[in-house]
């Protein structure tokens, strides 16, 4: 089938339509819809439309409560704790969102934990939402096991992102560091399991814990980190500030984010929030505008966050194009 040009308003309402249609409530689903329009306008399509169908066969199946109403919980002046219930990450985020930039704004650091979550999606958009804020953002987010340690061949750890992004004291986020602990993100893998195509001999070992170029394989093994132990330091650090702090489970004991096996991930989050006026004010924004500077004035480099910049500004203008067939698909859910 062809594919089909959709603005981002239509893939708003493809996204909510379906979430809703497989029974999410229409707060929760508007949540997860911008979500997927933030993907798309940066050109992070792996989590655009091609996830609504996953996230809607798991509020089908149970593996999210499409109904969850996240608890809010502030036991001390700079702490804040939502219990997701099972639910989607981004309305518990967006249940937390406020007292944290109140907090931050308040204490000049503040950090706001998620546990019993799911998916959040592209966690970068979370920290930058917080530069948008005039807020330096450090969020963590841990997901089902899929990394074994250095010398190791059982996974213990997730692809465990992390994403910084600093405010440029115009509204805007000056750079945006997105990245997972493993060399390439799960689904990536995925999608070469998918097409039958082989992934590189540096991504993935298999259940034995010898390297492979085979998809299949590698699904049923686990990923390599980044950087050999650095990489797995990386997802430890993670695993530390996103499970153990926020009380989710384990990465071990998380069931899989694909599939409709195991039941509710119970995932978590963190998010730190802080604000550059209570330590060196103005001077953070010289020495940022500075390093930006440095980084994108030299010829071939990029400024971290730049290519999402590009294509926002590209697919704001020109649309998405989507596949009919995903399209079709989408709208099989919506009511």
């Amino acid at each position: 089938m062809a594919d089909q040009v959709l603005s981002l308003d239509e893939v708003k309402t493809l996204a909510q339509s379906a979430l809703e249609g497989a029974g999410a409530s229409a707060q929760n689903a508007a949540s997860v819809a911008r979500s997927t329009v933030l993907a798309e306008r940066d050109g992070i399509r792996s989590h655009g439309l091609l996830y609504v169908p996953i996230y809607a066969e798991h509020v089908l199946c149970g593996k999210a409560d499409g109904n969850a109403v996240p608890e809010v919980a502030q036991p001390r002046p700079g702490a804040v704790c939502v219990d997701a219930k099972c639910g989607f990450a981004h309305p518990a985020i967006d249940a937390g969102w406020q007292p944290l930039c109140e907090a931050a704004r308040a204490n000049g650091i503040a950090a706001l934990t998620i546990y019993n979550s799911y998916n959040c999606g592209v966690l970068g958009h979370h920290a930058e939402r917080l530069a948008e804020h005039g807020l330096v953002g450090l969020c963590f987010t841990h997901a089902p096991a899929s990394i074994a340690p250095t010398g190791g061949s059982r996974p213990v750890v997730g692809t465990n992102p992390f994403a910084l992004a600093v405010p440029d004291g115009e509204g805007n986020a000056a750079l945006v560091i997105d990245q997972s602990a493993s060399v390439i993100a799960k689904s990536e893998i995925m999608l070469r399991a998918k097409a039958g195509e082989p992934i590189e001999p540096d991504w993935a070992l298999d259940a034995d814990g010898r390297p492979t170029t085979d998809a299949q394989l590698a699904l049923k093994g686990s990923m390599l980190p980044a950087g050999g132990y650095k990489g797995f330091g990386i997802g430890l650090l993670v695993e530390i500030m996103a499970s153990c702090l926020s009380g989710a489970v384990s990465s071990v004991d998380a069931s899989p984010f694909s599939g409709t096996a195991g039941g509710p991930p119970k995932t978590g989050q963190c998010l730190i929030a802080i604000d550059p006026g209570a330590f060196s004010g103005d001077v953070f924004y010289q020495r940022i505008a500075a390093l930006v500077e440095e980084i994108g004035g030299q010829e071939g480099s990029r400024v971290p966050g730049a290519r999402r910049k590009e294509n926002s500004r590209r697919l704001v203008e020109q649309g998405v194009s989507v596949d009919e067939a995903l399209i079709e698909r989408i709208r099989g859910f919506s009511c």
